[in-house]
């Protein structure tokens, strides 16, 4: 089962805060009881314990820690981790996100090399990085994803990269920078439907969002594209649709979609908890549209199972060519 968490410890002491300060004037939400299909093991294993030292050792964070994701005890325990650039505090407040918001320290000069080394250190096929966003950065921390994917093809070299990114709002010729690292996907997740990122994803702009997407194709046709929306938040069927046809229009290789779940009281409730043959259909619908490559279900994560999701979509495209 995944902890909700709602305190952090602060770095000056052993003394609790609250995680989501931002969030503390709101209402409780209630928190739905998790039906079985949705529900995961606490992590223990000896593979957990060996990618939380490595992860520790390189003083690194991870959104699979920060975010609380669920699927952390299987990922670990196969020395798949994702990396979270950029410091453990975002400058937005995103209502269904775990991450801190806050104002973030000054970016470490040493992390892409720390993060080069602990991908070569893990004997990772494929990586995952992704980062909080950084709207106090003039680029948005471009320059700073350019540097990591050059530093783990220093360290790793038949490493593949997989890089999911902020979106770079108002931040001109940053989507460049990072397109040019040439990452092997480029992902960028949309999250939710249009009508819910008021309430959901204030701080973005939906189409702001598919426009980056976009702009990868223009500048590299070849390079992968991936995005992914979470249901669950009060999004009508109709709307996921469209959402799938956006994306299509916008060349997106490979969609991902997931059960969304409430990290604290304070966040965004669930608004239900959609069925595994309900995952099922959106997925045939999502192949029948034309994506590459589909994963969908209520345990899917933008990371979970990438190195061999991204196999799969290579494979995919040259089934095309034959």
């Amino acid at each position: 089962m995944a902890t909700i968490i709602d305190k952090t410890r602060d770095g000056r002491s052993d003394k609790k805060r609250p995680r989501h300060p931002e969030k503390q004037n709101r209402p409780d939400s209630p928190v739905l009881r998790k039906p079985e299909w949705i529900r995961v093991k606490a992590p223990v294993s000896k593979g957990f314990a060996e990618t939380r030292a490595i992860v520790r050792s390189k003083n690194l964070h991870t959104v699979c820690e920060e975010a609380a994701c669920p699927n952390i005890g299987e990922c670990w325990d196969k020395k798949h981790a994702t990396m979270m650039i950029m410091g453990d505090t975002c400058t937005r407040a995103c209502a269904f996100c775990n991450v801190k918001t806050g104002v973030p320290a000054a970016l470490d000069p040493e992390e892409p090399a720390h993060v080069g080394e602990a991908v070569a250190e893990m004997g990772l096929k494929h990586v995952v990085i992704t980062s909080v966003d950084r709207d106090d950065l003039s680029d948005g921390g471009a320059d700073h994803f350019a540097k990591v994917v050059s530093a783990i093809r220093l360290a790793s070299p038949t490493t593949t990269i997989e890089i999911l990114t902020p979106d770079f709002l108002r931040k001109d010729g940053a989507a460049e920078i990072v397109i040019a690292s040439k990452p092997d996907v480029f992902n960028h997740n949309l999250e939710t439907v249009p009508r819910l990122y008021l309430s959901i994803r204030p701080g973005a702009r939906y189409f702001n969002s598919l426009r980056l997407l976009e702009k990868v194709k223009d500048r590299d046709p070849q390079m992968f594209t991936k995005s992914g929306i979470m249901v669950g938040l009060g999004e009508a069927r109709e709307e996921v649709m469209q959402v799938m046809d956006d994306m299509r229009s916008a060349g997106v290789d490979f969609i991902t979609i997931g059960q969304y779940l409430q990290p604290t009281r304070k966040h965004a409730p669930v608004d239900r908890f959609v069925h595994p043959d309900e995952f099922k259909s959106y997925e045939n619908v999502a192949r029948a549209k034309g994506f590459l490559m589909v994963s969908a279900s209520p345990l899917t994560r933008s990371s979970h199972h990438a190195g061999e999701d991204f196999a799969k979509l290579r494979a995919a495209r040259e089934a095309l060519r034959d």
